[in-house]
Formats: C-alpha cells, structure tokens, sequence
C-alpha cells in the first residue's frame, strides 16, 4: 500500500470508528448462541449488501449434514421468534431459518488478483453475564438482554471488525485487485460451524486466507502473525439409557444410568496423559436421575478430548469412547454417543506469516509484532477452513490482535478494549492492498 492511500484511509477510519463501537455494543447487548445468530446474520447480510457485496447465505453456504450440536427444532423456532422481536431483518430470516446461520460477502474488483478470505466468526457463549455494577456492560447498558447467552470470547469485536471492512474495502474498492471474501461463521464455540461452510465449498476459491481473534493475554498493540498452538479436539454428548425402579422396593430390578455415567467420569479423567505431546480430557457436563428414590434411567455427558496433533486427540477418543461403553457394560445399561464437534490442528503458511510481518511493522497502533506463538493452547475450528485453503494450494494464517481485557476468555465479567477494533480493521485491510505474494495464485 502506497504511502498516500495508506494517509487517505485514516481519516476513513477514524469516521468509522463511532460506528465499530455501536455494532460492537449492539451485537454484546444481543449476543446470539452457536447455530441461533439470526439477528446478527441477519444485521450482516443487510449491511453487506447494502453496500454492494455479493451476498450468499443460509443453505448455500453452510452444508446442512456437516452441521454439529444444532440445537432442536423447538429451540431454533423459539430462538428465530426472539431474534425477530429484537429486530432482526425480516427479509433473510427465510434464509436463515433452521439454524442456516452462515453470511458470505464477495467484493470482486474485475481486476486480476487473488481472492483474499477473511474468517469472522459470530456466536456467543451459552453463559450468563455478569450483572454488577463494575461490569462495564451492565453498568453502561449494553449487557445481554438474552439469558444463557453472552459474548464472553470477543466475537462481538469479531463481528464488528468483519463489518469495518467491509465498508473500508468499499470505499477503497479502486484501489484493490482480486476479490475480498468475508466469511461470516456460525457456531464457533464448540468447534461445531467451520466445517460445515469448508463442505459447502466456501473456501474452494480462496487463496490467501486469515483467521482472527482478539485478547488471549496479549496487550493491545501487540498482534502475533500466526497462532500454531491450538489443540486437535472431539467433542461428545454421551447418553446412558438403564431401568428406573423403586429404590427401596425393588433395587435389583433397576439399571443404574447415573452410575455407569459416573464410573464413566472417573475413568475417563483417569485416562493417562500422552507422551507425544500435550493431551486433555474434561468432562463438563453430568446430569442424572429423576428422584431420590428412584434408581436413575438416564443420564448424559458432555465430554471433550484435546490433543497437541490429531494422532493423540485420535488416541484419546479411542481410548475415552473405549471407558464409555465400559462403564455400560458395568451397570447392564444402553449408551449412545453423538459427535458434538471436532477441529484439527493446523499450522501456518511461513510465506504468508513472513508477509504479514513485514507489513504490519510501523502501522499506527502497531506497538509488537510476534512472528508466532506455539505453544498448547485451546482449539479453533478455523484450522479446519486453513487445511482446506492449503490442500488447494493456498496461504493461511491465524492472527491475534491483543487487548487488555476486564477477565478472562469466557468468564462473566468479560469485556475488552474497544480500541482494538480500528486497530485490527486498519491492519487487516492494509494487507489486501498491492498483495504481491508468492504463493498466492493470480489467475482468478
């Protein structure tokens, strides 16, 4: 980016920045959960084509059988109903209905280029925000109106990001080259949209692909190129089905589910940790039983597997799917078990980490530049968007915009530094101007 264009885009940005804190703030006060982003959805494919984008959504961009842990019908209807009271816009809901929650943007220029995709990710967390005073959100007025659902990893920021591009590449449309694609993803947390967008052929025409997110313990003005540490994962929703019986009467006569789903627990977490390399087992979740004196007939988990590469999570959901089925055996129950969400590992294009960093030294706001961070850490399922870009012969990358943050990813109290988001759309967009990279094909 030529040194003019690079001083005519600030005063852009600077104007656009009252407009980054509202989306931000409005999309906080109405945080949506994974596959339930009608609103939000909705609210990106009106600003997108508002300003010119080709907008594809719902089915065409999300592949229905390679959706995981969608909720129920009953919970998709009643969630649609409530986006639309908060004001969603009627004329995409049709699109979006059934938990089809993906937004795809497209700038093409008409000139030669690569086709740039951005992967911005919408859903919020299924947890109730903190109401106390000293939490900025509630004490300002843009807290969650919705219960169970709170923006508590950044997404909102992600979201409004996403949007500040979209209308700076706009402005700016002249002078860039290729096609701009903003990828806007259901259901991240979890693991549980990315692939469905890879199977619906999303990423089959990108070349240059970035992923993003903001704070993880990085401060504001430091931006780490690529993240290589997330962690391959499965995630399940296990099941135990026994026999109720009167647990004073007739206990012989019952199938407890309660305790295989226990000894389950136990055993699982008793799993030893793989020498290869960094390896996790959780369970989250266990509820059981219906009454104190009823021996329990069902009883479910919510279990996770994690490994440094996708050979240990591999051996670790073997070796976890191996303790379920025995804790059933055990206790004379049924068990089934569903896939919930799963994510690879992924690690980043070097000629386009080296890119980034040589262009990114010196921008405004642009205090550190961190070539990498390797280190195990949690798991994203934009590794599976990268794979897909890279098996075509494409550059990807993971980058993090830090930002001091009010508490941790996916605490109560969460809230960020909103000066990150100018900081991040100023960088982002000034890497698709003058793209001239190797590895990155032009023939589009």
């Amino acid at each position: 980016m030529s040194q003019t264009l690079a001083r005519t885009l600030e005063p852009h940005l600077d104007a656009l920045t009252p407009q980054l804190t509202a989306w931000r703030r409005d999309f906080h006060q109405h945080a949506e959960s994974g596959w339930v982003e009608f609103r939000t959805a909705s609210i990106v494919a009106e600003e997108l084509d508002q300003l010119g984008y080709t907008v594809t959504l719902g089915r065409d961009v999300v592949a229905e059988n390679a959706r995981m842990g969608v909720p129920d019908a009953d919970t998709l209807a009643r969630e649609e109903a409530r986006a639309r009271a908060q004001g969603a816009i009627e004329k995409w809901l049709p699109q979006l209905s059934g938990g089809f929650t993906g937004v795809v943007g497209v700038l093409d220029t008409g000139r030669p280029g690569p086709t740039i995709g951005y992967r911005i990710d919408m859903d919020a967390l299924d947890l109730d925000e903190s109401r106390e005073s000293s939490h900025r959100p509630a004490q300002q007025g843009f807290g969650s109106q919705n219960a169970g659902m709170m923006h508590a990893c950044g997404h909102d920021g992600h979201t409004t990001i996403g949007l500040g591009l979209a209308r700076l590449f706009k402005a700016f449309e002249a002078d860039l080259s290729g096609r701009i694609k903003l990828i806007f993803q259901p259901a991240e947390e979890g693991v549980r949209g990315a692939r469905s967008m890879v199977t619906a052929g999303v990423l089959d025409d990108v070349d240059v692909f970035m992923a993003t997110h903001i704070g993880l313990d990085i401060p504001l003005g430091e931006i780490v190129c690529a993240q290589d540490g997330y962690l391959a994962t499965t995630k399940l929703d296990v099941r135990y089905t026994g026999v109720p019986a009167h647990a004073g009467g007739r206990p012989e006569a019952g199938r407890n589910a309660l305790l295989a789903a226990a000894q389950a627990a136990v055993g699982l977490h008793a799993i030893p940790r793989h020498s290869a390399g960094a390896s996790r087992i959780n369970v989250g979740v266990l509820n059981a039983g219906s009454g104190r004196n009823v021996v329990p007939a069902t009883a479910t988990m919510k279990i996770e597997t994690r490994g440094e590469n996708t050979a240990i999570n591999e051996e670790m959901r073997r070796r976890a799917i191996d303790v379920i089925e025995g804790a059933a055996q055990m206790q004379g129950v049924s068990v089934e078990y569903h896939l919930a969400g799963e994510a690879d590992t992924c690690t980043a294009s070097p000629e386009l980490v080296d890119y980034i960093q040589s262009r990114i030294k010196g921008l405004p706001g642009v205090e550190v530049v961190t070539p990498r961070i390797s280190e195990p850490s949690g798991s994203e399922d934009a590794t599976c968007m990268m794979k897909q870009v890279q098996s075509r012969g494409g550059l990807a990358t993971y980058m993090i915009f830090g930002t001091e943050l009010a508490a941790g990813h996916h605490h109560q109290c969460f809230d960020f530094n909103e000066d990150v988001l100018p900081l991040a759309v100023r960088t982002l967009a000034h890497l698709a101007f003058d793209m001239d990279l190797p590895g990155a094909r032009h023939d589009r």
